[in-house]
């Protein structure tokens, strides 16, 4: 099984030693990453992804912001890229009109993006989720076109207020990726509360049950320590618990 990570949680270290970073990441046990910046990925460090033998599988794009897919498309085809992620707007999910809007815009890049080979989908955070029967991320991909896929984070999907499980469960194999991550869950959490996978308040194991067909992206937004130990430890937790199946 492929286990990816986003990029974002070392982005201090690999913006010193990029190389290095990659190589620690390597190490630690992860088969695959997931950048926040295509581009600098697709023109600089292509070549040791493959001679460490990292694959590219997902990728975030701000495609929101976007008009033209073909940059993007072009570094994606460097790297191998098959998934294409917006990661994510913060206003408008209390908006019908605007939900809908952010759906057609999606459902106009996944078109562009299937000619090539691509797909596209979005990572929520915890503005999209809530306490309501039905999320507005419930309501936004009921309205996406099937190409779409959704990469659920987990950690912020809790801080929503969200039965993540559950959540899961119901957008079923909409979920083709998660952000795994762990920490306390509460309103507005402090920017540094997130912790080791396993160690925090996230139902880790109900979660990789709810969606076993997802490929698992652990992620830090902010981590006080050892970045790297803490995404080893994580990493093992996560194997360890998939291999229950």
């Amino acid at each position: 099984m492929t286990y990816s990570v986003q990029l974002w949680s070392v982005r201090a270290d690999f913006a010193t030693d990029p190389t290095g970073t990659l190589r620690r990441l390597r190490a630690a046990g992860f088969t695959a990453v997931e950048p926040f910046d295509i581009f600098d990925l697709a023109e600089n460090h292509a070549a040791t992804l493959s001679q460490l033998g990292l694959s590219v599988p997902s990728a975030h794009v701000p495609l929101l912001e976007r008009t033209d897919l073909s940059e993007v498309i072009a570094a994606a085809a460097t790297l191998g890229t098959h998934t294409l992620i917006d990661s994510g707007r913060r206003d408008g999910w209390d908006d019908p009109a605007a939900i809908s809007d952010y759906a057609q815009q999606l459902n106009a890049h996944a078109h562009e993006a299937a000619a090539r080979g691509l797909q596209v989908g979005y990572h929520n955070h915890w503005w999209e989720l809530g306490t309501s029967e039905e999320t507005a991320l419930e309501r936004f991909a009921g309205q996406l076109d099937p190409a779409v896929v959704l990469e659920v984070d987990i950690y912020w999907a809790a801080v929503g207020g969200a039965d993540v499980s559950a959540l899961l469960k119901r957008l079923g194999t909409r979920v083709a990726l998660m952000h795994v991550k762990d920490g306390a869950v509460m309103p507005n959490p402090p920017s540094q509360s997130q912790v080791p996978v396993g160690s925090g308040e996230v139902s880790i194991s109900e979660a990789l049950d709810a969606a076993p067909h997802a490929l698992r992206v652990l992620e830090f937004d902010d981590y006080v320590g050892d970045v790297f130990h803490a995404l080893k430890i994580g990493l093992g937790v996560v194997i360890a618990l998939d291999g229950r199946r």
